[in-house]
């Protein structure tokens, strides 16, 4: 019990970085986890990505003029990411070329401009700062903006679950009964670049996405029905932001790689033994359905 104690328990109750870590990576799990599900359902996974990549000019922007200030910075990527996002929109209406693709060339741009900027008006240990993040050096003011985007996100879900879960899976069904898609989508990037821009502080911009994705995905091979979905997206990533923070602690790691790696682990485990579409589970399925 002791060796349990100290590997488990201990890091959180002796240090207070341990703890605002962990309360953060909880925020993030609340909020992440439902928009990355919602996400792969909508077929939308690499545009998570893109969007991810695509505040990294904003949060240039607000480095320069207010150095590495959290408000400042997330302003910024909100802005970048909402501008990314409308551009791309109207760029794949108005011409031949798919969303996917417009979303791919506008992020490759937005990344290239934000690590120029970075790197003319900073120091390369900002420009790691701002790309991979540090969640253990979260202080009350980015807890304090974690938390709140989790709660707009999760209240914004709740009133707009059903349309949006239609427009998800049937959204000839949405505009026959005289909906709007079109703008519930709209809010639904909203809350997207919002969860982004809560990430790329623990997680810099390059690892945001992984926590909203990861256990996402993973989420679809434990569990068949979208209320089960969602819940398994939020238990993983809570347990990938514990079970990184306690990596990155014990073996002297930075944390947002490893809470990441820690989702990315959990991932590959259930692609052979989840129950609703491991490999293992399945093949015993057919041996059994053979005889």
């Amino acid at each position: 019990m002791n060796e349990l104690y100290t590997l488990l328990v201990q890091p959180f109750i002796e240090f207070g970085f341990m703890r605002r870590g962990l309360v953060g990576c909880l925020a993030l799990a609340l909020g992440c986890g439902p928009i990355g599900l919602f996400l792969v359902m909508r077929r939308m996974s690499l545009m998570g990505d893109a969007l991810s990549h695509a505040v990294l000019p904003g949060a240039a922007i607000g480095f320069i003029f207010a150095g590495l200030s959290l408000p400042a910075m997330g302003l910024g990527g909100f802005v970048a990411g909402i501008s990314v996002a409308l551009i791309a929109g109207l760029v794949s209406r108005f011409t031949s070329v798919r969303e996917d693709a417009s979303f791919a060339a506008f992020y490759l741009l937005a990344l290239s401009v934000g690590v120029l900027l970075v790197s003319k008006y900073g120091s390369n240990v900002d420009l790691i700062h701002i790309l991979f993040g540090t969640v253990l050096a979260v202080d009350d003011a980015a807890l304090l903006l974690v938390a709140s985007i989790a709660s707009l996100t999760l209240l914004t879900l709740a009133v707009i679950y059903r349309p949006l879960l239609l427009e998800s899976y049937d959204p000839a069904f949405l505009q026959s009964v005289g909906a709007s898609g079109g703008a519930y989508h709209l809010i639904f990037l909203v809350l997207v670049v919002l969860n982004l821009v809560a990430g790329f502080q623990a997680l810099g911009t390059l690892m945001a996405v992984g926590l909203m994705m990861l256990p996402a995905i993973t989420a679809r091979l434990w569990a068949q029905s979208v209320g089960g979905m969602l819940l398994t997206a939020i238990a993983l990533a809570l347990s990938s932001g514990l079970g990184g923070l306690l990596c990155s602690y014990h073996f002297d790691l930075p944390s947002g790689p490893a809470i990441i790696l820690f989702a990315g682990s959990l991932y590959l485990l259930s692609l052979l033994f989840a129950p609703a579409g491991g490999v293992l589970p399945r093949l015993i399925r057919q041996r059994h359905l053979a005889h």
